[in-house]
């Protein structure tokens, strides 16, 4: 299988994530030791080979199966930096052959030594060589089912993945057009009035589309990712002036703290967009962040207009974007939810302040 090329910085190529999992992972051991056992039992209740009782072959093979299943655990987790530089063939060839080795020298191993102890009577009755080709053969079967298992696995996390991408790209270019159009228009009629603050809306228009190419997934600190929502409701603030007010309570809130870029301002706008462009009063944003323990929380939330509109449409497509992209970042850790209350639409984000997954 021959290596795809990335599209950019951001994005590793196909052999830049090994399909294995991470076999030094405690939680990983622990699931594949669980999986063995089921096996060992599975394999104690075939058909008698030797003179011990269900509970005695069961000891006897589980002993077996972990021993293989730890050693090949061991050392694909010693092989992993070399792997991760190696196409999908070469690591499951490599993994393959090491695993049936491990197991053939086991085999040889557990029945010397069984022989040298005299509990030749624990080993099944059949001859040596049948005993060592039955053990391979079962190592084999076993291993293969495994390694397709992990690449599909491997493959659909990264059809996954690359499908969040897609509409997180997607989301990036979302700047709206209507946004674009106001934005210019503010900017040509302050140029003469107060040019200086025409210079500032432009700068700010800027850096927000500079941040909307940025590269997908790009980790940020949080103090730019807030700078970026004031610069964005700076300019909505000078478009729609009184209509629009903005309360913020984020004096809880780390500033060490990482956040995948645009998660906050596509809220923001659709804050905008959905509760205070349709209103004819004033309406006013609160955007609230602190600390709880390891995570991070906020809360924005906006009035909503007695009149609905297809709007609502594009405002949950949005939702749906970021809560995908989130999960792909942080994956269980991380939340985003939203509701109606009291003609209030609140959306709530909890992110881990560890920051992203590996």
């Amino acid at each position: 299988m021959k290596p795809e090329q990335p599209s950019s910085s951001q994005q590793p190529s196909l052999n830049d994530e090994l399909f294995l999992p991470d076999f030094c992972n405690i939680r990983v051991i622990f699931l594949v030791v669980l999986i063995a056992e089921l096996l060992a039992f599975v394999l104690a209740l075939a058909p008698q080979v030797s003179n011990n009782n269900l509970w005695e072959r069961l000891g006897i093979i589980s002993m077996f199966v972990q021993w293989v299943t730890l050693v090949n655990a061991a050392l694909l987790c010693g092989l992993r930096p070399r792997f991760k530089k190696q196409t999908h063939t070469v690591v499951a060839t490599t993994s393959f052959i090491i695993i049936l080795l491990v197991t053939a020298l086991l085999t040889e191993v557990t029945m010397r030594l069984a022989l040298f102890v005299g509990l030749a009577s624990a080993l099944p009755t059949a001859s040596h060589a049948d005993f060592l080709f039955h053990n391979i053969a079962i190592s084999a079967i076993v291993s293969i089912i495994a390694l397709r298992y992990f690449y599909m696995q491997h493959q659909l996390t990264r059809r996954i993945k690359a499908e969040s991408q897609a509409r997180f790209e997607a989301l990036q270019a979302r700047i709206r057009p209507h946004f674009l159009f106001n934005c210019m228009n503010t900017i040509a009629s302050l140029t003469r009035s107060q040019p200086a603050l025409a210079e500032e809306v432009t700068v700010d228009l800027a850096d927000l589309f500079r941040m909307s190419l940025a590269d997908v997934g790009h980790q940020i600190p949080l103090k730019d990712e807030l700078a970026l929502c004031r610069r964005y409701l700076n300019i909505e603030k000078l478009r729609l002036g009184e209509r629009l007010h903005i309360l913020w309570n984020i004096d809880e809130l780390p500033e060490a703290a990482t956040l995948p870029s645009l998660t906050l301002q596509p809220l923001l706008e659709n804050a905008v967009y959905h509760g205070i462009e349709p209103r004819t009063q004033p309406g006013t944003i609160k955007i609230s962040g602190k600390q709880n323990g390891d995570v991070i929380e906020f809360i924005i939330h906006n009035p909503i207009p007695k009149s609905r509109s297809n709007r609502r449409d594009g405002n949950h497509m949005a939702l749906e974007n970021i809560r995908e992209r989130l999960h792909a970042t942080y994956g269980d850790e991380a939340s985003l939810t939203s509701e109606t209350i009291d003609e209030q639409y609140y959306v709530a984000i909890r992110i881990p302040l560890a920051g992203a997954k590996t």
